[in-house]
């Protein structure tokens, strides 16, 4: 993967040591975390205005793993480190990602789809035995219909579920990466691993 990218805190010399120290220490444990086979992963360029360090990770879901393959599903990942612990976060860490996918074309017409989708966030992180605050988010489907010279084209719809929370285990942003993974392979419609079966870490 990339260098990472981040931004040193304004802080004293003490403070500013112990800040990168903390974050280094979660970004060790995000490199090594286990995803399923099918997510690919990679390191983007970071924000650097939302926080005083951060993380970016883009991710595919890729049935075949084959990375020259059109992906069923994309989504970010972006963690976010401010030892001031900001208001609305609730916390120092903050998580922010997105999941995207094309889904049935009747899920456009789902009522409920809304709830669905973010019940299978939610889903994710407790499956990981995760605690968060501050959760926020939007789910959206955006149903595409063809006319006239298209009209042969099938219905598609495209799924996005937008999400952000703060993790309360600050020692287990690895697990929280997971539990995004997760929620990737949901909206791709791809099943649950079998009870027992270990992911290996996948990177591009």
């Amino acid at each position: 993967m990339s260098r990472i990218q981040s931004r040193p805190r304004k802080a004293s010399g003490g403070e500013s040591v112990r800040d990168e120290s903390t974050f280094a220490e979660a970004l060790a444990s995000v490199h090594a975390a286990a995803l399923r086979p099918e997510v690919l992963i990679e390191e983007v360029p970071a924000p650097t205005r939302l926080a005083p360090s951060a993380l970016a990770l883009a991710g595919e879901v890729i049935p075949s793993r084959n990375a020259d393959d059109e992906p069923i599903a994309t989504g970010r990942f972006v963690l976010l480190h401010d030892p001031d612990e900001p208001e609305p976060w609730e916390g120092a860490w903050r998580v922010v990602t997105y999941a995207k996918a094309a889904v049935e074309p009747e899920v456009g017409h789902d009522p409920y789809v809304g709830r669905v989708g973010w019940s299978w966030l939610t889903d994710a992180l407790e499956h990981r035995g995760l605690t968060w605050a501050a959760e926020a988010g939007a789910v959206t489907c955006v149903l595409s219909e063809s006319f006239g010279a298209l009209s042969d084209r099938e219905p598609t719809v495209e799924m996005e579920i937008r999400a952000s929370w703060t993790p309360l285990d600050g020692h287990q942003i690895d697990d929280h990466l997971q539990a995004w993974g997760d929620l990737l392979c949901t909206i791709a419609g791809l099943p649950p691993l079998p009870e027992g079966v270990v992911a290996l870490p996948q990177r591009r």
